[in-house]
Parts: C-alpha cells; structure tokens; sequence
C-alpha cells in the first residue's frame, strides 16, 4: 500500500521518466522569513502589477521591466537558497507557483492585447489544466506534488525573457523588427520545452498511478 508521506523510491523509479527532478522538497526544512522566500513572494505580487500595466494604461516598457524582475529574481533566488543554505519547502512551493501565475497570467494578457494568436495560449494553458488534473489524480492515490524538472525550470526561465521581447516585437521600427525573429524563437523554444516538461510530468503520474494500483491488487 502507497504511504501519503510520498512516492517511494520503487515507485519512483517505475515512472520510466527521464528528465531530472530538484531535490525533493519533503526533506526541506520549514523555513519561512529567508531571503529566497523574500524573493518569490516579490515575483508573486508583481503579477498584478504587470497586468494592470499591460491592460490599464498599456505602458508596455513598464511591463517589460516587471517581467525581467521576475525572470532576474526567478534565477536569483534558486541560487541565493543553494549559495545561503536556505532551501525551505515554502520556497519550493512558492518558485513553481510565481513561475506558473507568471506565464498563465502573461498569456491572458497577451491574447486580450492580441500580441499572440490564441493558438499559442491555447496549447501553453493546456498544459497547465492537464497538469491541474494530474495533479488531482496524485491527491487521489495519496501522493503529494511531484517534484519540479529542471527541464520545466529551463522552458520557464526561457519563456520569462521571450514575453519581454514579444512585447518589444509588438510594433513597427527598428527596434520590433530586431526582437520579433528572437522573440518567436524563443517563444517556440521555451513552449516546446515547458509541454514536454509536462508530458514527463504526466508520464511520473501514470507511472505512480499503475505501481499503486499493483501495490493495491497484492494481498
């Protein structure tokens, strides 16, 4: 029988995913005022800063400047936690949880401006109401949140600096012509990633899933 403390180290390895996991935020210890922490909550509250700037007075130069605190503040407080010794489990839950709001809130924006077809938000928040499902399912069969990617890492931190630049990209002269081929490059780029960090994030559940389900059918 499957324990609510957590997928084993069995079942772990029975999901056949590939892509490297963080360090398990169980084991972290219950830190709160740390400087990291300090950080995320920072990133958290800029969310709707940036988008009354983005649908309120449309001062999109503003805007950039929010999304590259948080892109800047999204690297530096991974590294301040590993360099101060101040993982905690609260930053390991409030780093996935800016990052997501981040890009979910970003994309809504983006369509109400019509900076990108809805496809693009489609297909990015698409991921997230799987993951949302997911993520139920492990609550189901008494798991608790897998572990964050560092593949997941990787296509979040690409898409924080490729939604300034679609921003700079939404507009005429020298300066949008230059930032819209790197903008979309880095949009396609991070997008892929961050669903094929998904998919392996699907494939973790499923694989949880079937191995409690065996543990269950065992007399």
């Amino acid at each position: 029988m499957t324990s609510s403390n957590g997928p084993s180290a069995a079942a772990s390895a029975r999901t056949g995913a590939s892509a490297p996991a963080l360090p398990d935020r169980n084991v972290l210890p219950d830190r709160v005022w740390t400087l990291p922490n300090a950080l995320s909550v920072l990133r958290l509250l800029g969310v709707p800063l940036f988008l009354w700037l983005l649908l309120g007075p449309q001062a999109d130069g503003w805007a950039v400047v929010v999304l590259m605190v948080a892109g800047a503040t999204d690297w530096l407080d991974g590294k301040l936690a590993r360099a101060l010794g101040q993982s905690s489990k609260l930053g390991a839950l409030l780093d996935p949880a800016a990052d997501r709001l981040y890009i979910v809130a970003t994309l809504i924006a983006f369509v109400l401006r019509e900076v990108v077809p809805l496809w693009v938000v489609a297909v990015l928040v698409g991921r997230e109401v799987v993951l949302g499902l997911a993520l139920l399912v492990l609550r189901v069969h008494g798991y608790p949140p897998l572990q964050v990617h560092y593949l997941g890492k990787a296509a979040t931190f690409i898409l924080l600096y490729a939604f300034p630049l679609l921003l700079l990209a939404d507009g005429d002269g020298p300066v949008a012509a230059v930032a819209q081929p790197v903008a979309w490059a880095l949009t396609i780029w991070g997008g892929g990633l961050y669903v094929l960090a998904g998919v392996f994030y699907v494939v973790q559940v499923a694989g949880l899933v079937r191995a409690d389900r065996a543990d269950r059918a065992d007399p």
